[in-house]
């Protein structure tokens, strides 16, 4: 089996989590020790049964952490490089693989490099490390996002520096990078990088953040692992929303035809859209967890979504920081509310580790309308796995796999 066969990650946004200030004064020259707070959830973590630790940034940055400054820097806010290696002995001790989010797109508007590109001009040692427009002498920026300066990928120093960071981490003991906003850096560039990476670690992961486009051509092309699988994510909120699994009947067909050449990055939830239990409710979120923990991919969980949290996305200034909340000091101080989703995610994950062929499986759909839709996930070796999902009363999963039969919802 594949390294990632077993892969099931728990996802944190390390600023937001340990409740580092973002947006007033962000930028921080005193060291505040705020990692060590995650290592005082790993027991919490392997309770719930990942198996990984999904980070989001946690390199020195100017304020939301995809601003990066210093890729070789643990950020201030969260501690140093000691609190680092800490927490890589902690999850190591506790067989949790650690993941980090690599920003490789583009820099903070205050990055060293970048302000000497300015300074020096068209001429300069580093103007070509950036796409800048020297007409007006602004760094072209990420999606219209003046704080984010694109790098030019073109230069092959841009190169040597990702490859430099990406193992300077890996010989740190983490397990593999997430790749931020992969789909806007070209193929070649991560072909070129992963390559050379693998070259010393042949077992590092390599997840690229990939929203709309040709999943499978970009894995082909890029080579990595994994690419997040938004179009599953859509198909899964979207039909229990509307109450038509017409689409989710859709989406599981795509999946599967993603599977037959990669395995995809499944989840219900992540830093970047509104919690599940928002958009769809309780027991909404319940049904799209059976579907995460029922079909092929490598599952992550986002913090909170196993205590049913709640959180809207906004396009404004701080529009994220309702996903991206503090977490309390430890699991006792969690409001009894949501232990009912915690307990269901202990269930649907053992489900699944008793049948580890349901990470390469392959999903047929056998029925489906309007509020009803029925699933078969079979393993290589004769195994399946049905699946109902009924939505015309109270909503209602029934999993059948020889004697097991659950149903997803509230007591």
């Amino acid at each position: 089996m594949s390294r990632l066969d077993h892969a099931i990650w728990w996802h944190i946004y390390p600023l937001g989590f340990a409740g580092a200030p973002i947006h007033d004064g962000g930028r921080a020259d005193r060291v505040t020790h705020r990692l060590p707070r995650l290592i005082d959830w790993l027991e919490y973590a392997t309770e719930l049964g990942v198996n990984g630790l999904l980070l989001g940034p946690i390199f020195a940055s100017s304020s939301h952490g995809y601003d990066t400054l210093d890729h070789f820097a643990i950020d201030p806010r969260l501690g140093d490089e000691a609190d680092f290696e800490a927490l890589v002995s902690a999850c190591r001790s506790r067989g949790l693989g650690l993941m980090l989010d690599g920003v490789f797109n583009h820099v903070g508007e205050d990055h060293p490099l970048l302000r000497r590109a300015l300074a020096d001009g068209a001429g300069g040692e580093y103007a070509d490390m950036f796409r800048i427009d020297w007409g007006t002498g602004r760094p072209e920026p990420w999606e219209g996002h003046s704080g984010l300066a694109n790098l030019d990928h073109r230069d092959p120093r841009v190169a040597d520096l990702v490859v430099d960071i990406m193992t300077h981490w890996l010989r740190r003991g983490i397990a593999g990078w997430r790749l931020d906003v992969a789909y806007a850096v070209p193929t070649s560039f991560w072909r070129n990088v992963i390559g050379r990476v693998r070259q010393e670690f042949p077992e590092a992961v390599f997840v690229g953040e990939v929203i709309h486009g040709d999943y499978v051509e970009f894995v082909r092309d890029s080579t990595m692992d994994s690419v997040t699988q938004y179009e599953l994510w859509k198909a899964i909120w979207s039909s229990l929303k509307d109450r038509n699994f017409w689409e989710l009947a859709w989406g599981l067909t795509r999946h599967d035809e993603f599977v037959a050449s990669f395995l995809p990055t499944t989840f219900v939830g992540n830093h970047d859209v509104t919690r599940i239990a928002s958009t769809v409710g309780d027991e909404g979120a319940a049904l799209a967890l059976v579907v995460l923990m029922t079909v092929a991919g490598m599952p992550c969980v986002y913090y909170g979504d196993e205590q049913a949290y709640r959180g809207t996305k906004t396009e404004r200034v701080g529009g994220d920081d309702e996903v991206r909340p503090v977490f309390p000091s430890g699991p006792d101080d969690f409001a009894a509310v949501g232990q009912w989703m915690f307990r269901l995610h202990q269930e649907l994950i053992g489900l699944r580790r008793r049948h580890p062929w349901l990470q390469r499986a392959r999903t047929e759909v056998v029925a489906k309308d309007n509020t009803t839709i029925r699933y078969v996930s079979r393993g290589p070796d004769g195994q399946e796995l049905t699946v109902l999902l009924d939505v015309t009363k109270r909503p209602r999963a029934q999993i059948t796999s020889g004697s097991t039969l659950l149903f997803a919802y509230p007591d």
